[in-house]
């Protein structure tokens, strides 16, 4: 199976694909980890209990878990696709666990370049060598990771320490859970929000967020009218987002449990009608000038907003402060829940960004000092200065406990919204697992774009989404039999 992996890996290395669920990292858009744009604070140097960084449980307690291992003085190289912002960001905790740890273990990060590159390039080197000891992959490269068998399951790790896996958001660590295995260690994690302009809903005498599409489209003519907006919502054509509209609508975007009781071998939104729903209401608000068509990827549709042409956009919670940042006061940004497709949907959302992966290199040493660092990257200190920094979730709870994250968040209370959604979302939304993600996106945009430019119909656009996405499965599968 691994070698028929990498030889679709290889044929794979061609392929230039959009990144997903808050994709590349050098500060080119949610789909680009808006996040990496955002200002920085000047970082704190210690960690909150005074305890010595990358050696501490969650109580403080020291761990010898790997001790024995040879950690003490290893070296391990970090891949990630960190740029820009959220690349000083990173690069001042790997700074920080290099200088403070207490078993001089060295950690090397080096920039890959966006998600697609960095995956690309890790199928490439397992051809030959593997060239890292830890990557960071984007959540639509979770089934290929666990597929390739180049992996250390993270769950394995946190067994062999008796590290406390409660300590993450249970709806953060259920993307990356299949079964009862926790294959990669969250990190950078985001949800889409609902982001609107106060001030026009105000002047229109609407005074709430709107909750689904269809409401979105009964208060449009208001928000334009009397509101002033130059256009009700600006909604980027954006893979991710028909995810969550599926997601919202408590249904499976494939089959086998989503992707999660076995690997996928087919779409199912077209079998369980929640494409064609999502299309249509998306189609309805475009016909009707509501929703014009403002271009393809997570950024397309925040720059109408924060120069106040739209009402309302679509965000990754990491846009946040760059929205703050690019709207500088001109008028109160508000956050809402992402909408549901209609008013009857009970479903959530589901987590993007990335995680950390372990890679099997038979070497115990860098295993255990791998581990040493993701403990480190994850503790509350360090997430609550990640979340600061960046505007991604905290992955850990008690990271909320840390001065840094209540700072953050009265400086910046539209992340609240965040935080509630999360918590009222549940484990069952935690979306797809599909070997063929980054294509899948490509498809649906592509129809997206034809059912709004070319008047095909939602049904068809559905139709033709599930046809060119099963081809794309079908092939990797019979690759990896």
């Amino acid at each position: 199976m691994k070698k028929r992996l990498i030889g679709y890996a290889a044929a794979l290395l061609a392929v230039s694909m959009l990144a997903g669920c808050g994709a590349p990292a050098a500060g080119t858009g949610a789909a680009a980890d808006p996040g990496s744009r955002s200002g920085a604070s000047q970082p704190g140097t210690s960690q909150a209990d005074g305890s010595q960084a990358g050696t501490s449980q969650a109580d403080g307690s020291q761990t010898d878990a790997f001790q024995n291992a040879g950690a003490e003085g290893a070296s391990i190289t970090f891949w990630h696709s960190m740029g820009g912002v959220n690349g000083e960001a990173l690069e001042y905790l790997v700074n920080k666990f290099n200088s403070e740890n207490t078993m001089g273990i060295r950690v090397e990060a080096q920039y890959q370049g966006e998600y697609d590159d960095a995956i690309n390039k890790l199928k490439s080197a397992q051809i030959g060598n593997m060239g890292a000891d830890l990557v960071q992959i984007y959540d639509i490269g979770t089934r290929f990771m666990i597929d390739s068998g180049w992996v250390v399951p993270m769950q394995e790790l946190i067994d062999a320490d008796g590290w406390d896996k409660t300590q993450i958001e249970p709806n953060i660590a259920a993307y990356y859970t299949v079964g009862d295995t926790l294959y990669s260690m969250p990190f950078n994690s985001s949800t889409p929000l609902l982001y609107y302009n106060k001030d026009m809903f105000d002047k229109a005498g609407i005074t709430q967020a709107p909750q689904s599409l269809g409401e979105i489209g009964r208060i449009a003519g208001d928000l334009v009218n009397k509101g002033g907006a130059g256009e009700p919502i600006s909604l980027s054509i954006y893979g991710w987002f028909f995810e969550q509209f599926t997601c919202k609508q408590g249904q499976n975007y494939v089959n086998n449990g989503n992707g999660r009781k076995a690997a996928a071998t087919a779409v199912e939104f077209d079998q369980n009608g929640a494409g064609a729903k999502t299309l249509a209401a998306w189609k309805e608000l475009y016909d009707k000038g509501y929703a014009p068509n403002v271009g393809r990827g997570g950024d397309a549709g925040l720059a109408d907003f924060s120069s106040g042409k739209s009402a309302m956009t679509l965000g990754s919670t990491a846009s946040l402060k760059q929205i703050m940042e690019d709207v500088n006061g001109k008028f109160e940004v508000g956050t809402a829940y992402f909408p549901m497709v209609s008013d009857s949907d009970k479903g959530g959302v589901s987590i993007g960004g990335a995680s950390l992966w372990a890679l099997n290199n038979e070497d115990e040493a860098k295993k255990a000092a791998t581990w040493e660092f993701v403990k480190f990257l994850v503790s509350p200190e360090s997430q609550a200065y990640w979340n600061a920094q960046t505007g991604y979730f905290p992955v850990t709870v008690k990271a909320h406990e840390e001065p840094v994250f209540k700072e953050n968040l009265e400086k910046y209370p539209q992340f609240g919204t965040a935080i509630d959604q999360l918590h009222d979302s549940t484990p069952q939304s935690a979306g797809a697992l599909l070997s063929v993600f980054p294509e899948a996106r490509q498809v649906v945009e592509t129809e997206i774009e034809n059912m709004l430019n070319s008047g095909v119909s939602p049904e068809e656009a559905a139709s033709k989404m599930a046809q060119q996405i099963n081809k794309a499965i079908e092939e990797y599968n019979l690759l990896n039999e």
